[in-house]
């Protein structure tokens, strides 16, 4: 799984990036073993600040930008915009410094309020007088009008700039924003202009490179990257090393991995993170190789650094990947004893781990508790079992969970109902299971859904097992409706 910190998506930041290249979310690159197939999802980069003491007036500082963050973020018309906060802070008599803003931009990166943090950059640009927008805003302005407005917007904003501000830093976040859309030819036009210029002169957007080519599955283009970096004595960060790991668990190439591993260490200015035990990890888990895979989990506990929680949601699922039961419930444990609260991501990887292992009174407990302290009802959880209790055959229970999911406030996603329809699919009830599968293609948040093959096999069988063309027909305007019958990729393993 190719984590970059955003998100995954979804951040995690790293404690010897420049905070220059901010911006540019150096890729983690974590596989997790769920199924047969590990995917590449991205995550994100979570910041960790510095834990030293502070005088009194740089608490109240802290207080005053955080304070300005939630404000921004729980406004109750999002048409009023940040703008509205700040003026009526400002009329309040609180001047706000241009350090307390950058603080208040970052936060609403983090929680990815995108369109909130660019208006807070325009309401100091329309105060020259007052603020300095310096290259690195302006790079990261041009990120966020890449994520709030499109692509095209952020070309647009790039070409109006005077030449003579085009530093790297902007070309890398036009890079970065090409990356993440998977313009590939794009970014390979802007790379070869950076180098022209002497912009690629750090490993920083050759990671950005690699990191597409993941994206795309080209691992062959991740080794021409390497290779170049090599050639033109281009170090190698911690970044570019867990990338190209990555590259040769994605092939199974355990030699290869070691290699690079032993490399890796032999370079003094680069320490083994937590990341890179995570990524081989799940490379030996994919091939087999538990024993050494649990050597590596166990690397990653002693290397999990401030108030980051993330490596223990990772803790929890490769541990769960290699059947370890009794580690996932310690992991979990400790996890909940240093933090004071836990985010739905933890429970969800706790919760997924334990029906993986059958542990289902486990998870039932814990899915429990999260009951008790969530603060909103993540579909998600709740599928996890209810995918257990359909896969298990337990119809009843199955139904009456779904009932529960409602009344505690669940909004079925595209996977519910898919869930749903596989039990209706199992006892052969056709017109129930395409009555589900209609109803998944509607939940806003899961516009990316689309069936999985073998469902739509199964279907379409049992359809020409009983001479049902309706259902046949019905099932095709299913596929039709979210962009598959055109997918000669997709259609091909529904035929195989």
């Amino acid at each position: 799984m190719l984590l970059q910190p955003t998100s995954s998506k979804s951040s995690l930041s790293f404690h010897h990036q420049n905070q220059n290249h901010a911006l540019f979310k150096q890729p983690i690159i974590v596989t997790l073993q769920t199924h047969k197939n590990p995917s590449l999802i991205k995550g994100s980069s979570i910041s960790k600040s510095n834990t030293h003491e502070t005088v009194d007036y740089e608490k109240r500082a802290i207080s005053k930008w955080n304070s300005i963050s939630r404000r921004i973020s729980m406004l109750e018309n999002p048409q009023m915009g940040s703008a509205s906060v700040l003026n009526q802070m400002e009329n309040e008599g609180k001047k706000l410094s241009k350090w307390e803003l950058c603080k208040v931009v970052k936060a609403l990166r983090k929680f990815r309020r995108f369109k909130y943090a660019l208006e807070v950059y325009e309401w100091m640009n329309n105060r020259g007088e007052r603020y300095r927008i310096t290259t690195s805003d302006t790079a990261i302005q041009l990120d966020l009008i890449a994520k709030v407005h499109g692509i095209s917007s952020a070309e647009e904003y790039f070409l109006k700039l005077p030449d003579a501000l085009k530093d790297k830093r902007i070309f890398g976040a036009l890079l970065n924003a090409y990356a993440g859309a998977r313009m590939r030819e794009k970014a390979e036009s802007l790379i070869d202009k950076m180098r022209k210029r002497g912009y690629a002169c750090d490993a920083l957007p050759f990671n950005v490179m690699m990191t597409l080519y993941m994206d795309l599955k080209d691992y062959d283009k991740v080794e021409l990257v390497i290779s170049e970096m090599i050639e033109k004595n281009i170090s190698l960060d911690i970044y570019s090393y867990n990338i190209w790991l990555s590259a040769c668990g994605s092939q199974e190439s355990l030699e290869k991995m070691e290699q690079i591993f032993e490399r890796m260490q032999g370079n003094t200015t680069i320490t083994p993170n937590w990341t890179t035990f995570s990524t081989m990890a799940t490379i030996y888990i994919k091939c087999g190789q538990l024993e050494k895979a649990e050597d590596c989990i166990k690397n990653i506990e002693s290397r999990i650094v401030g108030r980051d929680r993330i490596p223990y949601h990772y803790l929890i699922s490769l541990y769960g990947s290699v059947g370890n039961k009794n580690e996932v419930h310690r992991v979990w444990n400790l996890y909940k004893a240093t933090f004071p609260s836990i985010p739905n991501l933890g429970y969800h990887s706790v919760i997924s781990s334990l029906v993986r292992l059958d542990d289902i009174e486990g998870a039932e407990m814990i899915y429990d508790e999260w009951l008790s302290v969530k603060s909103f009802y993540d579909s998600r959880i709740g599928n996890l079992l209810l995918g257990y209790y359909v896969r298990k055959g337990h119809s009843e229970k199955a139904k009456t969970f779904f009932n529960q999911m409602i009344e505690a406030g669940g909004k079925p996603n595209s996977t519910t109902w898919e869930i749903l329809a596989e039990d209706h699919i199992r006892e052969r009830r056709i017109s129930e299971a395409l009555s589900c599968l209609q109803n998944a293609i509607f939940p806003e948040v899961s516009k990316s859904w689309r069936p999985k093959p073998v469902n739509v096999s199964s279907i379409l069988k049992i359809s020409e097992q009983e001479s049902d063309m309706a259902s046949r027909d019905a099932l095709f305007e299913v596929l039709r409706q979210v962009g598959c019958i055109d997918d000669e990729a997709y259609m091909s393993r529904i035929r195989a």
